[in-house]
């Protein structure tokens, strides 16, 4: 029976560590784990391993040069990974910078990286050439030529505030907004007609138009104004009391986030990304 490499590189630790107790915490085994293990390669190639000696262990002369090949051959395998994870070019995912810092942030991180390829973002709000990325994450209805569409989740909006701007002042129907300062979004009337009811004619909106959601959000806590924001995006602020969603009424599309490629891209690894975007989005759903 060939022994398993495993039982090899527990062989290696023990002679390089000259005792079963000190390999055991390089190897975060226990001292038996390592005992029973160097018992079972033992049997496995039919002679003994170590001279005990009380509770000392010294590695027969064949058993230290069965040690050194290993160690060779575990070098050479750390080295070979090395060459290829440095050969492997980095896959390029671009996003904008809400959907990046509130949304892909907290979840990149467990992504099972295929090859070992690192995965290098671009934050940004503008449309890269299709060049310059391999997934790109964007927002719209769809139909880019040349690319192929993932849909991840509908753009969703809704007004929110701070507690203390909102103050002792209660927000009964959506007409009451007019009350408040709003900060620009090009959604507004639709979000209206999404609470069915009619626009005011006296909205009030502040003179600085901010270029992301993000910065939106961040002047609402402030109690700038109200700001049109996306209640599965920004949950955190709504959960933390930090922000309020006085309304029910979410609208909800037409766009979508959709995670993009290219379509002439035959490579497994900007696939296996789209994929698993997709499988983060419905678990949010």
């Amino acid at each position: 029976m060939r022994p398993s490499l495993e039982s090899l590189r527990v062989l290696e630790a023990c002679v390089s560590a000259g005792s079963f107790a000190r390999a055991a915490e390089r190897l975060f085994l226990t001292p038996a784990a390592v005992s029973l293990r160097i018992r079972t390669l033992e049997a496995e190639l039919g002679q003994p391993l170590f001279i005990r000696a009380g509770r000392r262990v010294v590695p027969t002369g064949a058993a230290s040069v069965l040690a050194n090949r290993v160690r060779e051959a575990l070098t050479g395998i750390s080295e070979a990974l090395a060459e290829f994870q440095a050969a492997t070019p980095p896959l390029r995912l671009t996003a904008p910078p809400t959907f990046a810092s509130r949304w892909l942030a907290p979840r990149l991180a467990r992504y099972p990286t295929p090859g070992a390829s690192v995965i290098q973002v671009d934050v940004s709000a503008e449309i890269r050439d299709t060049g310059a990325f391999d997934v790109a994450i964007r927002t719209g209805r769809g139909g880019w030529a040349g690319l192929e569409e993932y849909r991840l989740a509908p753009v969703e909006v809704t007004p929110m505030l701070s507690p203390s701007l909102l103050g002792t002042r209660t927000l009964a129907a959506p007409e009451a907004l007019a009350d408040f300062e709003l900060l620009p979004h090009p959604d507004w009337e639709q979000w209206f007609k999404e609470a069915q009811c009619a626009t005011p004619q006296d909205l009030r909106f502040l003179a600085v138009d901010y270029p992301t959601h993000e910065l939106d959000a961040n002047a609402a806590l402030a109690g700038v104004g109200v700001a049109l924001l996306s209640p599965s995006l920004f949950r955190p602020l709504l959960t933390e009391g930090r922000l309020i969603a006085p309304f029910p009424y979410v609208l909800s599309g037409p766009a979508w986030h959709f995670a993009l490629m290219r379509s002439n891209d035959a490579r497994q690894a900007p696939r296996q990304l789209c994929a698993w975007l997709c499988e983060q989005a419905r678990e949010v759903a």
